[in-house]
């Protein structure tokens, strides 16, 4: 039996949207069972195991999981690091939406659907944001009155020198 392993080349330009989702998911079934198997993936994934299969290949030539045909697998270090990058992204984005006010439905779904386009300054900035409404409560709740009385339909296109910029009506543009 072989076991494949490689070191990441160019790693954060080559990953793309699947190489985080599974290298997240891998890395939340470790800490569950402390292991990952194909088919434990593909069903947490809702995918075919082949798919997966194939996809846990492309993760070990890139260096990300070691793995050794019909056994489980494991990240390697820089897999890890890919995981535990995305794990933090994705709390961010669940700590801001959650701390705003949305049902846990709408931030599961927002979250799997921005995640990966989010520039880090965008995220550091929304965790600083977190933060001080964690520290200052009374500014978050002033947030949330402003947000329940202003409609949801504020946010429209304004033409500006030939530009659309989204712009809060109620804001005065």
């Amino acid at each position: 039996m072989t076991t494949t392993t490689r070191t990441p080349k160019n790693a954060p330009l080559n990953r793309s949207e699947s190489t985080e989702d599974h290298l997240e998911r891998i890395q939340e079934l470790i800490e569950q069972k402390g292991y990952a198997r194909v088919a434990d993936l593909a069903a947490s994934l809702r995918l075919s195991t082949s798919a997966v299969s194939n996809m846990v290949r492309r993760l070990a030539r890139r260096g990300y999981v070691n793995y050794e045909r019909y056994r489980g697998f494991t990240l390697t270090a820089s897999g890890r690091q890919v995981a535990q990058h995305v794990k933090a992204r994705h709390n961010t984005l669940t700590d801001f939406l959650e701390i705003v006010g949305l049902d846990s439905e709408t931030v599961d779904r927002e979250v799997e659907d921005i995640e990966h386009h989010l520039r880090p300054e965008t995220l550091a900035i929304l965790s600083k944001l977190v933060s001080y409404w964690r520290e200052k409560p009374r500014q978050l709740e002033a947030f949330k009155r402003y947000a329940r009385k202003t409609p949801p339909h504020s946010l429209r296109p304004e033409k500006k020198d030939g530009n659309a910029d989204a712009v809060l009506n109620s804001a005065g543009g």
